[in-house]
């Protein structure tokens, strides 16, 4: 049975590091996209970063999960997901005028970035910061728990994995993706990068990828970004938790769960890196479309006018205020 888990005790909670697929999972879809974008894209993010090295995109991509644990970076914690307040395994969706949170989400960050990676009145750190936050929220959001409420995203679902305690979110960052590449270094996720993206242009993706970018538009960040957390969270009705909380809790998820489960973390991985890549491509070839629009709108680079209209605190979004938006080890 579920654990029942009083407010009180959710709120005494410490919440640690943790990022979202793990650095294994985050630095192989900062190099599927390395690998996919057109060479003008390649120099202008190199040159936005003040790096040409052969990983200057997969060494950025956990930064973000550091950042958010500094001072300077506090106020970015809620910016790694979007709190899907749903029914799994009955109903899963995503509505960004619910699951949005007053202090943001992963669909308004994408959106806020994109503008301001563009921006000519930032300053250079601040645009850098831009870029390296798109890297890596691109990757949380096509992490399904990363768009689901439930028990603040399966954090507070207790499992085990090879016999290891740990929680239901962490195995979909970190142990199904470290058992199957069988590592977690730089070097495993280039090789996993290079695996992937050849199923994407001659193996088992390769029809699929054309429509995984169809609809995508820099111009309209939040429409995009919240069609691909959709796309994660249904996976937690179908996949994640198929039968409900009580089939997965206390229970060890490194055998037939893990079977079920790494096709899916495959594809979201792969999706993700591809999706960066057209993305970053499409800010690249639009820059001076993008900036114009924001000088012409006189936009707010806070982001603050992306929000959906403030709304009383539900009972999800209290709870993962109160434990610090982070995630458990």
């Amino acid at each position: 049975m579920p654990h029942i888990r009083t407010f009180a005790a959710v709120l005494s909670a410490a919440l640690p590091v943790a990022n979202a697929w793990g650095t294994l999972g985050h630095e192989t879809v900062a190099f599927i996209a390395q690998d996919r974008m057109a060479g003008h894209t390649v120099s202008w993010a190199q040159g936005v970063l003040d790096n040409t090295s052969t990983s200057y995109l997969a060494g950025i991509a956990a930064w973000a999960d550091t950042y958010r644990y500094t001072a300077a970076g506090t106020f970015s914690a809620p910016f790694h997901f979007i709190d899907a307040e749903d029914s799994p395994p009955s109903l899963c969706s995503v509505d960004y005028d619910r699951d949005c949170g007053a202090k943001g989400c992963v669909v308004s960050a994408i959106a806020n970035y994109t503008q301001r990676v563009v921006s000519t009145t930032l300053s250079n750190t601040e645009v850098n910061h831009a870029l390296r936050f798109l890297v890596h929220f691109v990757g949380d959001i096509h992490q399904p728990l990363h768009d689901e409420a439930l028990e603040i995203g399966g954090n507070d679902i207790d499992v085990t994995f090879a016999g290891a305690s740990t929680n239901l979110h962490h195995i979909w960052d970190t142990e199904i993706p470290e058992k199957f590449v069988g590592g977690y270094s730089l070097s495993d996720a280039k090789a996993w990068a290079q695996t992937l993206n050849t199923a994407t242009k001659s193996g088992i993706y390769a029809s699929q990828v054309a429509s995984w970018t169809k609809g995508l538009d820099v111009t309209d960040p939040v429409t995009t970004a919240l069609d691909w957390a959709s796309e994660a969270n249904a996976y937690v009705c179908s996949t994640v938790m198929p039968n409900g909380q009580a089939a997965v809790e206390d229970v060890d998820l490194s055998g037939a769960y893990y079977a079920s489960a790494i096709s899916v973390v495959e594809l979201q991985i792969a999706r993700a890196g591809v999706r960066l890549a057209a993305y970053l491509d499409a800010i690249a070839k639009n820059q001076k479309v993008l900036t114009k629009r924001l000088v012409q709108d006189d936009v707010d680079m806070s982001g603050a006018d992306l929000l959906p209209d403030t709304r009383p605190l539900s009972k999800a979004k209290l709870v993962r205020e109160a434990v610090g938006y982070g995630c458990k080890h």
